[in-house]
């Protein structure tokens, strides 16, 4: 069944007036039109089984049969503090950290960065991220559609992160302590941050404030991974051991 992302303010009642590119593709894309069942996520959680009732131009009522929890959510909350990349690096991270189960992307100016964004540029970019966010979790079926913040500096970025939360910094000159020694040595935590440097790397001395802010740098191994792998491959890493990557579905 096709699955179609709208506004929670979209949904009046027992009615769900879609609009935008999802009206769009609803009727001129898959040519839907009165008596076809289709699902609208909200995108906070709710999923609405409906029945389109007319088309006009630019919009589509629909008529809401069912209302149920959306599922595909992970039972951690992970947010990826990431420097950010160059190219087109930072949509794939994104992209794919939604199909993963990120659930907050926060890109961050490092100071070895290569892409500098002012206010404007920061702004726009983020716009685009989200967009491939909401388009991600519509596509791999997510109950939440992951938030993008605008760019922050280093500073910033170790402010986002509260006392006492577990956070893990990766440091391709960490040697002691690895990401999988602390993902068996803790148990699974409600929420977690991830730091991930920049093309260039980190400096020593931003490790250093990270470390005096409780964030643990770890290693992930003999290799160096480029920034845009070493982010999903944690992501991966963390919800594999303490989310829900790797379990059965239960859907046909």
């Amino acid at each position: 069944m096709a699955r179609f992302l709208i506004d929670p303010g979209d949904v009046q009642g027992d009615t769900v007036t879609v609009t935008g590119e999802e009206a769009h593709h609803i009727s001129r894309v898959l040519r839907l039109g009165p008596g076809d069942i289709i699902t609208l996520l909200d995108g906070k959680g709710s999923l609405y089984q409906c029945r389109i009732e007319e088309k006009a131009s630019g919009t589509v009522q629909c008529r809401v049969l069912e209302t149920l929890p959306a599922g595909g959510e992970p039972p951690l909350r992970l947010v990826l503090l990431q420097g950010i990349a160059k190219g087109d690096k930072m949509d794939t991270i994104i992209q794919k950290g939604t199909e993963l189960g990120a659930s907050v992307f926060v890109p961050v100016h490092c100071r070895r960065s290569v892409v500098r964004l002012d206010v404007a540029k920061g702004a726009a970019r983020r716009e685009r991220w989200q967009r491939i966010a909401a388009g991600a979790a519509k596509q791999c079926r997510r109950a939440l559609v992951p938030e993008v913040y605008e760019p922050v500096t280093w500073g910033n970025a170790l402010n986002f992160i509260p006392p006492g939360a577990p956070a893990f910094l990766t440091w391709e000159e960490e040697s002691g302590r690895s990401l999988k020694q602390e993902l068996h040595s803790r148990p699974a935590p409600p929420e977690v941050y991830i730091m991930i440097g920049p093309e260039g790397g980190l400096e020593s001395d931003e490790v250093d404030e990270a470390r005096c802010r409780g964030i643990v740098p770890v290693s992930l191994g003999p290799r160096i991974l480029r920034t845009e792998t070493a982010g999903l491959a944690v992501i991966s890493m963390v919800l594999y051991q303490w989310g829900d990557l790797g379990e059965s579905s239960n859907e046909s």
